[in-house]
Order: structure tokens, then C-alpha cells, then sequence
């Protein structure tokens, strides 16, 4: 076991994912595990703090959403503009939005239970599907989000969703048997 992993993600939704999902996985790897935004820190200023880690032995990965990139090599291409010093295997590409691997999570009765068509493939899910799907009980896209979450299966997700099987196995998080995301965690 090895000492601190950071995962930088875009912002809060990609945050509370990492949180709930991802984050309990990464700990059988690293004693600590921090979940960071960058979308809006400064240039700069991210550069000096992943330099920094570098410094203190510790890893990490930056996550980022392909958005309107047409393939995974230009997102990567895109965020090093961003930040010159990062290397393209620290770079890891969700396809096409976090919100696909939210829904992908859901097995026929969660989506059920929360009112939502139960999905075959969610890839290609973007913000304004996934806005479009929330079903009219929920007042916020956090609380929607966070309900997803209290019924999440990453088993499941990686049945439905190409990218996010390729990161689980890419990092080695895959689960043994059904795995929920932590109630603690929410």
C-alpha cells in the first residue's frame, strides 16, 4: 500500500461520484485518498500543486469529462493545453459525461424506484439528457444525484458503460460480487 492518491475531477458532481463509488476502491491502494475540483483553480496555480504532489511522493490522476472532443486522444491533447507539465497516462477521459456514469449504475428495479427508463448503454448520456431524465419529485440535480448514488451498483455500471469499465479496470478497482457505494459517504 502505497501513501496519498489525489484524483482531480472537474467539479462537484464528478466529486461526489468519486466520493460515493470510487473513492472506497482506491483505499485498498493508498492509505489516503483525496477527491479535488479543478475547474476553477488557475493555471498556475494547478500546476504548482500537481508539482507539488510530485514532490511529496504522492500520485494522482486527472479526470475529465470528452464533452465535444471527438475521441479520447484529443481531450487529452485539450487538457494538457491546459496543464503543460501533466503526462497523458495521469490523464483519464469519462465518455461522455459523469452523468453516464451515474444512470449506468442503475439496475432495471433502481430505475424503477426512482422513476427513470432503465438504460442498456448510458455512453453517450450528456448533462441535458440526464437533465431532461430527472424525474419532476426531485428539486435539485444534487439530491437526484445523490438518490442515484444510495442505489448505485458499479457492477452494474460497468455492464452499461464502456468508459467507466475501462477506468475500473484500468486501476484495478474491480468488484467482487455487487458493490453499493457507502451510505457514509453520501
Amino acid at each position: 500500500m502505497t501513501g496519498l492518491l489525489f484524483i482531480w475531477v472537474e467539479g462537484g458532481s464528478d466529486a461526489r461520484f468519486f466520493e460515493a463509488v470510487l473513492k472506497p476502491l482506491f483505499r485498498q491502494f493508498y492509505r489516503r485518498v483525496e477527491i479535488r475540483a479543478y475547474a476553477n483553480l488557475k493555471r498556475v496555480k494547478f500546476q504548482q500543486i500537481l508539482q507539488g504532489i510530485e514532490a511529496m511522493e504522492g500520485d494522482y490522476i486527472v479526470v475529465a469529462d470528452i464533452d465535444e472532443e471527438p475521441c479520447v486522444t484529443a481531450k487529452k491533447f485539450y487538457v494538457r493545453q491546459r496543464i503543460h507539465s501533466l503526462d497523458d497516462a495521469r490523464i483519464r477521459v469519462v465518455i461522455r459525461e459523469i452523468e453516464s456514469w451515474y444512470l449506468a449504475g442503475l439496475d432495471r428495479q433502481s430505475a424503477d424506484n426512482l422513476s427513470l427508463p432503465d438504460l442498456e448503454k448510458t455512453d453517450n448520456v450528456t448533462k441535458e439528457m440526464f437533465a431532461a431524465l430527472m424525474p419532476e419529485k426531485f428539486t435539485s440535480r444534487i439530491d437526484f444525484m445523490m438518490e442515484i448514488l444510495k442505489l448505485y451498483s458499479l457492477e452494474t455500471a460497468m455492464q452499461k458503460n464502456d468508459s467507466i469499465r475501462y477506468f475500473v479496470h484500468k486501476h484495478r478497482l474491480a468488484p467482487t460480487g455487487q458493490q453499493t457505494a457507502e451510505r457514509s459517504n453520501l
